[in-house]
């Protein structure tokens, strides 16, 4: 009997410190979001600057004063930096992730499982300013050489390409998952169609993954915009938009970490740089978004 009470205790508790910690999570999460859209909103009605000058206007030369105002917003280049870089990045990553994902799971499924997927997660661990330092003294230096780059290799290209590194793991891994989902009757309808292995993996494997493999981009993207550290150390940090590919610039990310310590608490410039803030936190709620909305399809395309 007493076993029993304590077999329903357990049980009772169990789903209460779920439901707590669940709760609290949803708070945090809340609190966080408030906090930005408090701080980010302070450019727009404590300085009544408009969204528009801070969109679309290059001008940036924010008063540092705590009190002060009567400087100028204007966030276009880095927004444009950070367009630039977490787009070519996504170029640049794409046919590696998709083919490393095709070759894991289609072409050496055994060896991918045991040897290149766990490699691949590795990189998922290595910390952020790791991928900085070797783009500073690895990748920067080889655009400086070979490109000869006015500004020493500090360039839109080394951060794009250190940002690619950065997101490969995440797109690769998601892929796979999404690739191995399919069902494998589709893949013996296939051949007993008389239909050739690449035949099957562009016909039916990838189309019937492109949900999940959607997601995974999503998700890197994501990871790529909201990346610091490694962007700061290889992009230049200049204000001006990027001539050309080696042409150096600045992005929000970088902008934010590098002069949100030097700001007074308050003050124009500190407010402009949560703007800054609040604009990643809504480009990151917009791809959240996204997933849900492309998995709800996908499973009403299942039903269906």
């Amino acid at each position: 009997m007493r076993q029993s009470k304590s077999v329903v205790k357990d049980n009772k508790l169990g789903p209460l410190i779920v439901r707590i910690a669940g709760l609290l999570i949803i708070a945090l999460t809340l609190s966080i979001g408030l906090f930005l859209v408090i701080r980010g909103m302070g450019t727009f009605v404590k300085f009544h600057h408009s969204i528009t000058e801070f969109l679309f206007s290059s001008n940036w030369a924010p008063t540092d004063s705590a009190t002060a105002s009567g400087g100028n917003v204007g966030a276009a280049i880095y927004i444009a930096g950070s367009l630039l870089t977490c787009g070519l990045a996504l170029l640049i990553v794409l046919p590696f992730s998709i083919g490393a994902a095709i070759f894991m799971t289609e072409i050496s499924a055994k060896a991918g499982k045991k040897i290149f997927q766990p490699a691949i997660e590795i990189f998922v661990g290595i910390p952020s300013v790791v991928y900085g330092w070797i783009g500073l003294t690895v990748l920067v230096p080889f655009i400086r050489d070979v490109f000869h780059a006015k500004m020493g290799g500090y360039s839109v290209l080394a951060a794009s390409i250190v940002l690619a590194v950065m997101i490969f793991p995440t797109i690769t891994t998601v892929s796979v998952d999404a690739i191995r989902s399919v069902p494998d009757s589709y893949r013996r309808a296939a051949y007993g169609l008389a239909s050739t292995r690449w035949q099957v993996i562009y016909k039916i494997v990838l189309p019937a993954s492109k949900s999940g493999i959607m997601t995974g981009i999503i998700l890197g993207l994501s990871r790529a915009f909201g990346e610091a550290l490694a962007v700061a150390m290889v992009i230049g940090k200049t204000r001006a938009f990027p001539k050309d590919l080696l042409s150096p610039t600045n992005n929000l990310t970088a902008a934010i970490a590098s002069d949100m310590g030097n700001t007074a608490s308050g003050g124009e410039h500190n407010l402009a740089l949560w703007s800054m803030a609040l604009l990643l936190l809504i480009i990151s709620v917009t791809c959240i978004f996204l997933i849900h909305l492309i998995g709800a399809r996908a499973k009403k395309n299942e039903r269906a």
